[in-house]
């Protein structure tokens, strides 16, 4: 079954962090990639850019507004993601338990929905 893990963190705090750090931080997530790529368990993944790139859209009644930067203020902003291909929500837990922002802010793992291929034969 497929996870998605997404990878939270308080931006303003990222961005306190020595250069150093930062970067030592960055390694251990490629190396963490790389590890449960090798796992199989990994399937895709990437880091976001910072919310001040984001751009939010909704469509409302046929009209388009877009909106520069995320769609709420929070605490903690979205900055990436890890797709998991895992057994069942236990291994997926354990996979997500070993992405290093996770000391940071947190990891959400949410089971992705998959659509039923009938829905488009009926068309």
């Amino acid at each position: 079954m497929k996870y998605l893990a997404l990878v939270y963190y308080d931006e303003q705090k990222m961005s306190a962090m020595s250069e150093k750090d930062w970067h030592a931080l960055n390694r251990e997530c490629l190396a963490c990639g790389e590890n449960l790529r090798a796992s199989s368990i990994m399937i895709g993944g990437e880091a976001l850019q910072t919310t001040d790139t984001a751009t939010t859209v909704r469509v409302r009644d046929g009209k388009v507004t877009i909106t520069d930067g995320p769609f709420a203020e929070t605490k903690e902003q979205l900055a990436g993601f890890y797709m998991l291909e895992a057994r069942d929500l236990n291994e997926a837990i354990q996979a997500a338990s070993k992405i290093p922002p996770g000391r940071y802010g947190c990891v959400e793992v949410r089971p992705v929905r998959e659509l039923d291929p009938a829905l488009f034969e009926a068309r």
